[in-house]
């Protein structure tokens, strides 16, 4: 059964939380600096779909290193099938908004998690 587009979001985690959101899934492997747990509001905390620490420090945020993390990054999430599914389900029964706290708002993990979620990029065995 395929995701309808708009039950996957994505919102940096300094903005302010909104009924629109539906179930708030933070998807990085750190807590965003300076954000309380009541004001991230986050359901969910999916530290296992995150880049590994080796990954996320070799891309830096580097543009020019956007394609080979894209890539990476889809082949760690393919590790944790399980971890996706849960995602995949929840995103099916409602809206998902993928919080993440990277500045850059085109190149960072959520981004690459939706594409995945969406069917929008192969990786590996996720289907």
């Amino acid at each position: 059964m395929q995701i309808a587009t708009d039950h996957v979001r994505l919102k940096r985690a300094y903005e302010p939380p909104a009924r629109a959101d539906g179930t708030r899934v933070l998807v990085d492997r750190l807590w965003p600096r300076g954000v309380s747990k009541d004001k991230a509001a986050v359901d969910l905390w999916l530290k296992d779909l995150a880049p590994t620490t080796e990954l996320r420090t070799w891309f830096g945020h580097d543009p020019d290193r956007w394609p080979e993390f894209r890539e990476r990054y889809a082949a760690e999430v393919c590790q944790h099938p399980e971890t996706f599914g849960r995602l995949r389900e929840l995103a099916r029964q409602g809206p998902v908004t993928l919080v993440y706290s990277a500045h850059d708002e085109t190149h960072n993990d959520a981004v690459v998690l939706r594409s995945l979620l969406l069917g929008l990029k192969t990786a590996g065995k996720l289907e």
